[in-house]
């Protein structure tokens, strides 16, 4: 159901702000530790970047509000976001990375495709991901989860089937009857709203999708539709694209609960854009245009681009246009997905980097 011949790995350091909190300070070792904004005793805005696994046994999840995560654990480790540092430390895994595949597309700070197509079996991809695992363990003190499969979403999806530490190997003929049982919302663009339309058709599994008629499915979906259904029958043809010829950086996040609250969309905003620029500095690069998008219920997505006189890697200029850019949108209107993208990029090595792809679900 795939293209051919093709070996993807998708590789996703485990629980990465957190764990590179506790490799700096191991006293943190088995605590629930919490990285985003100061929760103020529960009335801090902004929402959690990332978390332990310790601390997700309370529910405490990324992108959920702040004050949430300090009502459901209250004694949890809170630490802020030190960019610059996991910026550095990713470099670190990236290295790793590049010894090991021609071709890499890093898609956020903490994940990355490699094309291994060239070990020519997925028992010498297996072997080779054991060893891509090992050495980001000794070099860095820290865990991945790997996933291998033909194509990107299932590999993506295989990464996280034996989060921490996992390494899941979908063969071709292994790819339907590894999705098949999956709940619907693992699929790649299938979020909230999705899936909650998708329930109400009956479909409660990526099996259950594959098994019905496009047509109805966009019938309820709408464009996006064709996408999500190709992807629960295992079709998947995007290839990885390596750091040549991609032209943008963003970074967006999907709020827990749809909100409307200016103060936490405008801390979300600036955390998003505090980000991309500390990525787009990471990689000696400067932008021209800064696009904020935003996602009300169901698929309703809206964008807003400046293109400014000069480019810039200034984090405060990034801010001041996303701001100015977000403000139409602070109108009361439920807001379900928060965005910024840099773009028109010049200077040192062009790589698309971002946490989802911009334009998904």
């Amino acid at each position: 159901m795939t293209t051919g011949g093709r070996i993807i790995l998708h590789v996703d350091m485990d629980s990465f702000f957190a764990s590179v909190e506790v490799r700096r300070d191991p006293s943190l070792a088995g605590r629930p530790v919490i990285v985003g904004a100061d929760p103020k005793g529960g009335a801090g805005r902004g929402v959690v970047s990332t978390c332990s696994y310790e601390a997700r046994r309370y529910g405490v999840h990324s992108g959920m509000p702040i004050s949430r995560a300090y009502d459901l654990c209250p004694h949890g480790v809170y630490l802020p976001v030190d960019r610059s540092f996991y910026v550095r430390v990713s470099e670190e895994i990236m290295a790793i990375l590049s010894r090991h595949a021609g071709r890499i597309e890093q898609v956020s700070i903490d994940e990355a495709y490699l094309d291994v197509s060239d070990a020519g079996s997925f028992p010498a991809a297996g072997m080779l991901a054991t060893a891509i695992k090992r050495e980001i363990r000794d070099e860095t003190g820290l865990t991945c989860s790997v996933g291998v499969a033909p194509g990107k979403a299932v590999a993506k999806i295989a990464s996280d089937y034996q989060k921490p530490d996992g390494l899941t190997i979908v063969r071709p003929d292994e790819v339907a009857g590894f999705l098949a049982p999956l709940p619907v919302e693992k699929i790649p663009g299938v979020g909230k709203k999705t899936r909650e339309d998708l329930l109400r058709m009956g479909i409660r599994t990526a099996g259950d999708l594959a098994s019905r008629d496009v047509q109805e499915i966009i019938a309820r979906l709408g464009r996006p539709g064709v996408r999500v259904h190709r992807l629960a029958r295992g079709i998947d043809d995007g290839e990885v694209q390596g750091r040549e010829g991609c032209k943008s950086v963003s970074r967006e996040t999907t709020f827990e609960a749809d909100t409307a609250d200016p103060s936490l969309l405008s801390g979300t905003l600036a955390e998003l854009a505090d980000v991309v620029a500390e990525t787009l500095r990471a990689d000696g690069l400067r932008c021209r245009t800064v696009t904020v998008k935003v996602r009300y219920r169901g698929f309703e997505t809206h964008t807003r681009s400046r293109t400014l006189e000069r480019f810039t890697a200034d984090p405060g200029v990034i801010r001041q246009v996303a701001f100015a850019l977000l403000l139409p949108f602070l109108n009361g209107t439920d807001v379900r997905l928060l965005g910024v993208r840099l773009s028109a990029l010049e200077g040192g090595r062009t790589r698309q980097s971002s946490i989802d792809e911009f334009l998904s679900s």
